[in-house]
């Protein structure tokens, strides 16, 4: 998979992208990045990007033409399909069917922009699909962009060490979209707390029994709107 992030902050990205699971991708050869620096194609001497939004309002929207000029240079770079996204809270939510959906994409271009927010007419231009994290703003979308990824790229198979391991996560689809229920691990006992003993059993059929009972009760604890007829 080829992932192009168009974002005024390349730094954050690539610290990011650097490490832990999105490295591994991208050292096993299964996922590329490129930024791209819109702040390379900001106007004038101080390399404008944005400019105060008609009809009034507090902060300020970046340009579509800068905005445009940054794109253009990310596709132009090869010439694959890419589906394109822009973060934006007005966007639709991300979930993990979204995510699973994504994973098997040949190519990404994820636009990650800041302050007030973008000119809507950029997103008409370019057909881009706006994705939300869920209700609450941040103060620009390259947080969020990263976390897309992240979720993403964890999906594509070789990356992790399992590749049945996502599929056991809480929200995985073609299970039953129950919460992952607790686990545990050395010491068996830690600070008065005891691993609970069916799981030192060695009846795996108990065990199984017993961790998917955990996940319906913390489910119909904390998200009972993913129980079936809830």
């Amino acid at each position: 998979m080829r992932i192009d992030l168009v974002s005024l902050f390349p730094e954050l990205h690539s610290a990011v992208l650097g490490t832990s699971i999105p490295k591994r991708a991208a050292e096993k050869g299964l996922v590329t990045y490129h930024v791209t620096d819109i702040r390379d194609f900001g106007e004038g001497n101080y390399q404008k990007v944005d400019d105060r939004p008609f009809g009034g309002g507090p902060g300020m929207v970046m340009m579509p033409q800068v905005l445009a000029a940054a794109t253009d240079a990310a596709l132009a770079v090869d010439p694959m399909p890419a589906r394109r996204l822009i973060l934006s809270p007005v966007g639709r939510r991300l979930d993990q069917p979204f995510v699973d959906q994504l994973a098997t994409e040949d190519r990404l271009l994820i636009v990650a922009t800041h302050y007030e927010g973008y000119d809507e007419r950029f997103v008409e231009e370019y057909e881009l699909e706006e994705v939300s994290l869920g209700d609450f703003v941040t103060s620009g979308g390259e947080l969020p962009a990263l976390v897309l990824i992240d979720a993403v790229v964890r999906l594509i198979p070789g990356v992790l060490g399992h590749d049945d391991g996502p599929r056991q996560d809480s929200f995985a689809p073609d299970v039953d979209r129950l919460l992952e229920g607790p686990q545990y691990t050395r010491p068996r006992e830690w600070r008065g707390r005891s691993v609970p003993d069916i799981l030192m059993s060695g009846d795996h059929a108990k065990i199984n029994a017993w961790r998917h009972a955990q996940r319906l009760t913390r489910t119909r604890a904390r998200r009972p709107d993913l129980l079936p007829g809830e």
